[in-house]
This record gives C-alpha cells, structure tokens and sequence, in this order.
C-alpha cells in the first residue's frame, strides 16, 4: 500500500511548477530500511525518527527520478548537509515528524529548487520576530497559519539559493512577498516559489535558467 494522503497530493499537484516533480509519503516504520549503504554513513549517529524520515524522503525521490529518465541510486548526504544529486539534477528534500517531500527538475530548466513542508498550523507568537521582517508583519493579516508559511517559504528559500550562492542565512535575510509569488534575497537575488495549504504546509521554490541571449520567446 502506498503510504500518501490524497488530500496533501491533491496540494501539492495544486503547486503545479512546470518542469518540477513534487512529491510525498507519509512517514512508516521501516522506512529507515531504505536507506542504502551510501546514504546511511551520514546517519550513523542519527536517532530512529531522524534516520526514518530520510529514508522516506529518499522513497520519494527515487520514485521521481525515474521522470527524468534516471534510474533509482543512493542520494547521499554532502558534508555541508545537502542531498547530492545525479549529474544534471536539481533537488531537494524536506520532513517534519509525520510526512516526507522530494522536489526534483532538471539543470538544463532550474539551477535550483528548494522544498519544504511544515505543519498547518500557527507559529508561536515567540517565534514570529525572529521569521518576519517589518514589512513582511504588515502584510500577515489576520490569518494565523501566515506566520508558519512564511516560514516555510523562507526555508524552500534557503534550500535552493544555498548551493548557488554557499552563504548562510538567517530569515530577515529573506523578503517575502506571499502576494508576488516572490522573495529577495540581502544579495538581491530574486527567488519565486509557491505554496499550498492543506493538512501541511508545502513551499517550493525555485531558480529558473536564465534564457540565452538572442534565444527566441
């Protein structure tokens, strides 16, 4: 039995990024068992759940690999903490404690992607500061799960500008426009993403390749 929620597939097809495959499993035991001798070196200190929910990740992104013409292999864990991807694909990966994501696309259309999913749920108050800037307050509204999509939008961020730019940051490095569909970066890069909201939170966002010059429309 394959382990989705049709609900939460239902969202994520809603996301509907040309060129990007999305995709999910809900988190079971034994899903540590799919991790392959390559990948799990990277876990060995791990806890269970921890060690679980990336091999569940790793279910989903084998499954989509196969789009792209690839045949399912290790998805080892980089020392900077990142999946390290077959040659020519973008991707990433993401969990919370119950559900596992995979976004993936080609090089020759995205030099990046970045995928994230958090429950739907408001963010603590504490917490809000520390997510949002000045501006991105103003434009919360009234609506308590904002909070926890900005957040989520801020780390999809992070994940797909990280390997393009190799610099760290914190949230208020991030401006989010949630209307715009689009967040900049302190460096300026500008990064478009979409999110949908169901029983979690799912935020993809991504970095196209720039057309070539004199390349027609």
């Amino acid at each position: 039995m394959t382990a989705t929620s049709p609900t939460l597939q239902c969202a994520i097809e809603a996301l509907s990024v040309p060129g990007i495959a999305i995709g999910h499993r809900l988190i079971v035991d034994g899903d540590e068992l799919a991790l392959l001798p390559d990948e799990i070196v990277a876990f060995a200190g791990s806890v269970l759940k921890v060690r679980r929910a990336s091999g569940a990740a790793r279910i989903v992104a084998r499954k989509l690999l196969s789009r792209f013409g690839q045949a399912e292999r290790a998805i080892p864990k980089s020392t900077a903490g990142m999946p390290v991807w077959p040659e020519g694909i973008a991707g990433s990966l993401a969990h919370d404690a119950t559900v596992a994501v995979a976004a993936i696309a080609s090089l020759r259309e995205y030099m990046s992607v970045g995928i994230d999913i958090e429950p739907a749920e408001p963010l603590d108050p504490d917490l809000l500061d520390m997510v949002a800037t000045v501006n991105e307050r103003r434009n919360l509204q009234d609506d308590p799960c904002r909070g926890r999509v900005l957040f989520a939008v801020k780390e999809a961020v992070y994940k797909a500008v990280y390997p393009l730019d190799w610099t760290f940051l914190d949230h208020h490095d991030v401006e989010v426009s949630l209307a715009a569909g689009t967040a900049v970066v302190r460096n300026g890069r500008t990064v478009s993403f979409r999110y949908s909201v169901a029983t979690h939170i799912v935020a993809v966002a991504f970095v196209p390749v720039p057309p070539r010059p004199g390349a027609g429309p």
